[in-house]
């Protein structure tokens, strides 16, 4: 009797799915040449685009990147063993100016050709399988075959091994929000708890109703792009050359806090010119591997984040005293011997600074960068919104005046650590935000339509340290911040403008959440545990599973995007092409002998 045919299962099949077939592609001829194999996607939305990406959304919704920042092919600059396989940015496909930000349609359509395209480069035996359902569970012994059982599928499919790459997943509600949506049950109103936006329902948002918004980060993007221009709004610039708007009438008005109370920076607008800071500096793979050989797990606030503390400061004083020499009072290689030696923090480092770089405003402050409104009070909440529009205007004109490029050096190191990071696991949730906040904002278009939106008064700001109660005697919402301290802000509507937190306790996804009760390991903050080396799902003794993979955000090893800026040394092309020459060696290994004849390509096969 014949061994059945070798079978990986792929769980996701949107960008980081499509990574992966990539990276087998690329690596197959040398680690599984000739062999036969059976690829399962599995995926109710379309592959390469998957869900996030994926054609049947508003065509008003961008990505926060420009076309020309966008692959999802691997260059010289990746530090992996397979090999390179070069291809166009978004750009280069689709000959877009690539200064400008495709819409959310137009990149699942790039991301539709890669897929395509790295299915077309596999090995003329390995067949693929599309599987347009999800999976609901995963079984089989750690020494044998797995079973991957599908929604609405009798029988399970057969593995050898299993990827999950997952993207971002609906999660069963935290005690605030489940206390505010009874809350809201009880009393006729709207709560939308976190979601991605742009499959939130809306239409209970009426207009001309005040709405609390809590978030300031891409969600509310999407949320504010939906509720104006979505709802027939338009506009057009005004004799003072600034973006006026002009509204519908179906608009709600939208109240919007957080914790910082400001927008996440905007995009910046220019290129980098001259000298690159020399990357990784003091946090790199030697720092890493220092943390690591420590006795138990390192911790952020203590351990990581002095290192990276201090490569944020020099990306942003090399490029000041190279690119900007006469904002600064001492030599570059003086500065820089003594910084080295300076603790990060410590007063000898603040007193060098203070003696090198004279104006404040060219000194590299994070704390004050995590709370630009630490502090600041305003009267009144007309007071506020004037003092906000101040900020946006300038965040706007500092994000596109290449005067103040080290800010583009610090984003050059904020990519270059995150690139560390996914060796030290999970880094908690401030991390991430501090990084979005700084690296990952909106394009500048969207907040001079912030402003003009403010201007209209359809948009209103409500400060920082955010607080939302439910007020049960007046059965409604009420939102107070420290911004404006003593007025308060009421609505019958709330809306949560941020992703849910990727947890494998609180998952929504069936699968993961059966990992979990079977023994999957989480970290502290939920999320899925896996091996840093090729992303293998560890179990609560530590063990790496020999046939079970993740890759993905609900991972402690989440890179910051499935697709990346071009010679970049991206993260996620590192880890997928780890994890596919895992699975093709494992394959390899417990192959049988291959034909003698080269079998013609094999069939995409649809399930549906």
């Amino acid at each position: 009797m014949s061994r059945a045919r070798p079978s990986v299962v792929i769980v996701g099949a949107g960008p980081r799915g499509t990574g992966m077939v990539e990276r087998i592609a690329a690596n197959a001829p040398e680690l599984y040449p000739d062999r036969p194999l059976d690829l399962h996607l599995v995926d109710p939305y379309p592959p390469g685009g998957g869900r996030i990406w994926r054609a049947d959304q508003s065509l008003l919704l961008w990505m926060n990147s420009t076309a020309e920042d966008v692959t999802m092919f691997t260059d010289e600059s990746v530090e992996m063993a397979g090999p390179v396989r070069p291809g166009p940015t978004f750009a280069e496909w689709s000959g877009a100016d690539g200064r400008t930000f495709p819409g959310r349609r137009e990149q699942g359509a790039y991301l539709s050709w890669v897929y395509e395209q790295s299915v077309a480069a596999l090995p003329p035996r390995i067949a693929v399988h599309e599987h347009r359902r999800r999976a609901v569970r995963v079984t089989g012994p750690r020494d044998g075959r797995q079973e991957v059982w599908l929604e609405g599928r009798p029988t399970p499919l057969a593995a050898d091994l299993v990827v999950l790459t997952l993207g971002h997943l609906e999660s069963e509600l935290p005690q605030e929000q489940r206390e505010l949506s009874d809350f809201a049950a009880r009393h006729g109103l709207t709560h939308l708890p976190p979601a991605f936006t742009a499959d939130a329902d809306l239409s209970a948002l009426r207009p001309g109703e005040p709405v609390l918004v809590r978030g300031f980060g891409l969600a509310f993007i999407d949320l504010m792009v939906l509720l104006t221009e979505g709802r027939g709004g338009t506009y057009a610039t005004g004799a003072d050359g600034r973006l006026v708007y002009r509204p519908s009438g179906r608009e709600p008005v939208l109240h919007v806090g957080s914790r910082r109370g400001v927008p996440y920076h905007s995009k910046i607008g220019y290129g980098l010119t001259g000298e690159r800071p020399p990357l990784p500096r003091f946090f790199g793979p030697e720092q890493v591997d220092a943390l690591l050989a420590r006795p138990g797990e390192p911790d952020f606030r203590r351990d990581v984040w002095p290192l990276i503390d201090k490569e944020l400061g020099f990306a942003h004083y090399h490029r000041l005293f190279t690119a900007h020499r006469e904002r600064t009072r001492m030599n570059w290689p003086d500065f820089e011997e003594k910084y080295a030696a300076a603790d990060p923090g410590s007063a000898a480092l603040q007193a060098l600074v203070g003696t090198a770089v004279p104006d404040p405003a060219d000194r590299f402050d994070p704390a004050a960068l995590d709370h630009p409104l630490a502090g600041v009070r305003y009267p009144d909440r007309e007071a506020l919104q004037e003092g906000l529009r101040g900020c946006v205007e300038a965040d706007l004109a500092r994000r596109h005046d290449p005067a103040h490029s080290p800010d583009l050096a610090v984003f050059l190191a904020l990519l270059s650590v995150y690139g560390q990071l996914v060796r030290i696991g999970d880094r908690g949730p401030w991390w991430h935000g501090f990084f979005s906040y700084l690296a990952s904002g909106p394009p500048g278009p969207r907040l001079r339509q912030l402003l003009a939106l403010s201007r209209a008064g359809v948009v209103r700001f409500l400060g920082a340290d955010l607080t939302v109660t439910a007020d049960e005697r007046r059965g409604l919402f009420r939102a107070e911040s420290a911004t404006v301290p003593g007025e308060p802000v009421e609505a019958r509507a709330l809306v949560e403008a941020r992703l849910p937190e990727p947890t494998v306790a609180h998952t929504r996804d069936a699968l993961l959440r059966a990992l979990g009760t079977d023994g999957a390991a989480a970290t502290p903050t939920g999320l899925l545990a896996v091996a840093p080396a090729d992303a293998r799902i560890l179990d609560r003794a530590g063990r790496p599973h020999p046939r079970r993979f993740a890759l993905g955000p609900g991972t402690d090893a989440r890179a910051a995007g499935a697709f990346a800026r071009p010679r970049t040394n991206a993260p996620a092309f590192r880890q997928n092409d780890a994890t596919a020459r895992a699975l093709l060696t494992f394959l390899r290994d417990h192959a049988t002998p291959p034909a003698r004849t080269l079998a013609p390509r094999e069939p995409r096969v649809a399930d549906h």
